[in-house]
């Protein structure tokens, strides 16, 4: 194993009251996390402490469908904040920490996104990343005035389409355009200012945005498709991207692969970070870590495992099939899921031939994310092997519950890591593109004038 100079990356996804399943009813959880801003002040000032590079929130345009039986015992995407508007409250109250969030092309203008997150990059002094979906779910057309969801070649279609309009807006204004003069009278040089004039297949917009050039020239731009059109977005666009995948190979095939594509289209591959997610139990013994996780799993309501699993299988209902048996060969598929992610997870169940039941509470962990349990030693050298084995640049590290994992993982794991050289002991940059080596992106307008 080749070791690796650079450092691993570290994301903290904050689902709210935690990824795994049954989050919510946990002693060390805060049940009311998704509407709780304090709660989410507390988990990203101890991610600042701790050092990461990034916070992340995900976000939902629509209640899941699935059955209420299930919907009613879980806690997840149920009620919670809108999450621009929460990274902008929590830029108040932290100093260097990156601050991710999610935001649909399928569901919004490319006016307004360029406008918000150019706004939280100047809030924060340069700390804004903006995670791109196309949203899956066909619950949120109905929100928004359709009768069906795009399908899913149309959907990253229009994304390509979307981004490109809004990296354009965010080039309106030259870095030294404001010159905010108030002896001379002159507020900015005309000269400087530039319409982007954008009409396509699916957008149309004059610009240009009224807000200067974001303080990272781009906010970080940050995507987690899994599919083949996932993959060749992510390898055209992203500059980090959140996978999900529970076998180092699988990993590795993933990392060569999106890293190939984005040299191919001319792009430097260590400038696409690779960040599968890892949700941890972690335990001063092996011992207390397994005592963690059984009463985790304990919590589990079959209804709601079974749920999951079908929702990381293409949203299928499970429920005509044996719960003690191995999923069929004969599984139906929508497109709705990607076909990588279904992959995985069929995969998993006959390597290590799992019923239907031993793989649905395997998902239940990390919501189809890897899952470790053990010591901070053992917990470190699983990590330290994807690292060096290019299965991942760093990770987005999942709580199960918060924030008492996420504590745990600070207080036990972060040392251990900082120890072994892997992870900073303080920042040497003040934005997030400084946290992940990213080069600040030149205006287009540049070399035209």
């Amino acid at each position: 194993m080749a070791k690796r100079k650079e450092l691993m990356r570290m994301g903290a996804f904050f689902n709210p009251t935690g990824h795994h399943v049954a989050s919510w009813r946990h002693p060390q959880a805060q049940a009311d996390a998704g509407v709780n801003f304090r709660h989410n002040v507390a988990l990203a000032q101890t991610a600042e402490r701790a050092k990461f590079d990034m916070i992340f929130f995900a976000d939902n345009l629509a209640i899941r469908t699935a059955s209420m039986a299930a919907l009613s015992r879980s806690a997840q995407y149920i009620a919670n904040f809108e999450p621009i508007t929460l990274v902008s409250a929590l830029a108040a109250v932290t100093e260097k920490i990156g601050l991710v969030c999610t935001a649909s092309t399928s569901y919004n203008e490319p006016y307004t996104i360029a406008r918000k997150f150019a706004s939280i990059d100047h809030i924060s002094g340069g700390r804004a990343g903006w995670n791109i979906v196309t949203t899956g779910q066909d619950a949120a057309a109905l929100n928004y005035g359709l009768d069906q969801h795009y399908g899913h070649a149309e959907r990253y279609q229009r994304a390509r389409e979307f981004t490109n309009v809004v990296k354009g807006l965010w080039d309106s204004w030259d870095d030294d355009a404001f010159l905010r003069n108030k002896e001379s009278g002159i507020f900015f040089n005309p000269d400087k200012l530039h319409e982007l004039n954008h009409k396509g297949e699916f957008f149309s917009c004059k610009g240009p945005l009224n807000i200067d050039r974001p303080v990272q020239g781009y906010p970080v731009l940050v995507q987690a498709g899994s599919s083949q059109d996932g993959r060749s977005f992510a390898a055209e666009f992203a500059e980090a991207i959140f996978t999900g995948h529970v076998l180092l190979d699988s990993a590795q095939k993933y990392y060569a692969d999106v890293k190939s594509q984005a040299a191919n289209m001319g792009r430097n591959p260590d400038h696409v970070v690779v960040m599968p997610g890892l949700s941890p139990v972690v335990g001063r013994t092996e011992s207390e870590a397994r005592e963690k996780q059984d009463y985790l799993q304990s919590l589990v309501d079959p209804v709601v495992a079974r749920e999951i699993l079908g929702t990381l299988l293409g949203y299928i209902d499970l429920s005509p099939y044996d719960y003690e048996a191995p999923l069929p060969d004969n599984l139906p598929f929508h497109d709705r899921m990607g076909q990588d992610t279904r992959d995985i997870w069929i995969e998993l169940g006959k390597r290590e031939n799992l019923t239907i039941r031993q793989l649905a509470l395997r998902a239940t962990h990390g919501r189809g994310k890897s899952a470790v349990v053990g010591t901070p030693s053992m917990i470190a050298d699983y990590m330290e092997d994807w690292f060096h084995n290019r299965g991942a640049d760093g990770f987005n590290i999942q709580a199960p519950y918060q924030p008492g994992a996420f504590d745990d993982f600070v207080e036990l794991v972060m040392p251990e890591l900082r120890k072994r050289g892997l992870v900073r002991s303080e920042y040497q940059g003040t934005t997030l593109r400084d946290h992940l080596g990213l080069p600040r992106p030149a205006s287009r307008y540049l070399d035209k004038q």
